[in-house]
């Protein structure tokens, strides 16, 4: 992303009341359109618009401005900062919650613990910008205003993203270790393919369904003889 000058327009307006550059030079160097400029210079645009001194702001030096006047081709350098300011480093801890929302806290957190109970106590912090103690006394119904606490979203209530929800369930399912499956699992073979132990040892006394023909015949031919 291109650098472009403090109040683009308002220095704009300064270099064309102030100096020889071309539209161009100045579109250039404030980031903006030729057409914008010349608008600016014919007081069809930026009208009172006051001019911002680029040199005064140490944005340009005079040097600067007379080399590219003499020289329509050169560009505009926007000046190095003389003062490097640090960059703001966001603090860590909870995240800060507007005064008119804080009473939904609870159930926030209420409709965290019951829906997401895999959430840390510090996830929930972050998410909802609240205590420890408190998360502890919602968990255990000791909260002062446990008796009408409702679970709400805290997406809906506007204290966290969606985003930031999601962010914090993926990392806490991440962390949880991974539990045993007891479902159905497949038996050994030798298991399968045993028969049964009924089938395996029948009773020798067992009376067989069919009959012999063959035996009743020579039976009753040796009671024949007999006779």
């Amino acid at each position: 992303m291109a650098v472009q000058p403090l109040m683009p327009k308002a220095t704009a307006v300064w270099l064309v009341e102030n100096t020889a550059l071309s539209f161009d030079q100045i579109a250039d160097f404030c980031k903006l359109h030729p057409l914008e400029v010349k608008a600016v210079a014919d007081g069809d645009a930026a009208q009172g618009i006051k001019g911002l001194d680029p040199i005064q702001t140490g944005q340009l030096t005079r040097e600067e401005i007379e080399k590219a006047e003499a020289d329509p081709q050169r560009r505009l350098k926007l000046a190095d900062a003389k003062v490097r300011l640090p960059e703001a480093k966001r603090k860590k801890g909870p995240r800060y919650t507007p005064v008119s929302r804080r009473q939904d806290r609870p159930n926030a957190i209420l409709w965290l613990v019951r829906n997401h109970p895999e959430l840390k106590d510090s996830q929930i912090m972050r998410l909802v910008g609240t205590t420890k103690s408190t998360i502890q006394a919602i968990r255990e119904r000791t909260h002062w205003n446990a008796a009408t606490l409702s679970p709400l979203d805290p997406v809906t209530l506007g204290l966290c993203s969606q985003i930031d929800l999601d962010l914090e369930v993926h990392r806490a399912a991440k962390e949880k270790p991974a539990e045993p499956d007891h479902g159905v699992t497949l038996l050994p073979a030798e298991v399968t393919t045993a028969k049964p132990a009924a089938e395996e040892a029948e009773p020798a006394d067992k009376p067989s369904g069919d009959l012999d023909i063959d035996a009743i015949r020579a039976k009753l031919n040796q009671i024949g003889k007999t006779e």
